[in-house]
């Protein structure tokens, strides 16, 4: 079993829009810069980063936390599906996110770990200063 995946990041905005960041299938696709279908529904399918990765909605709670179990085309098909939580919570200046990734096989660990912040949190504080300026 491969350590958790721990990661906290910060944002100029409310959790309700780091939520919809997720799970708005336009939000998430154009925040990204890569396609994303999202269910917003309990055990509905999504995939993003043109179906690099994907899984299904295991719990949501609205504005709060997502759990999805979560694969990558790097798992092999023997390689159970990563479970990912995420909470949203208010902070001094926005939002706080916290992410714990469990269950990411050896193979993808590294990429999955430097993936968070590279295809998510960079191009989500971009999408949110862009927004911010033509508001």
């Amino acid at each position: 079993m491969t350590r958790v995946i721990e990661q906290s990041a910060a944002f100029a905005c409310k959790p309700a829009e780091l939520y919809e960041l997720f799970m708005d299938s336009a939000k998430h696709s154009t925040s990204t810069g890569a396609p994303a279908k999202i269910s917003r529904r309990i055990g509905g399918k999504w995939s993003a980063h043109r179906g690099m990765i994907g899984g299904r909605n295991l719990a949501l709670v609205p504005n709060r936390m997502i759990v999805q179990s979560w694969r990558s085309r790097a798992f092999k098909p023997s390689d159970p599906d990563s479970i990912l939580i995420v909470r949203f919570e208010k902070a001094p200046r926005g939002a706080r996110l916290h992410l714990a990734h469990v269950g990411v096989p050896p193979q993808d660990h590294k990429g999955v770990t430097q993936g968070w912040p590279k295809y998510y949190w960079k191009p989500w504080r971009k999408y949110l200063a862009a927004r911010k300026h033509t508001a």
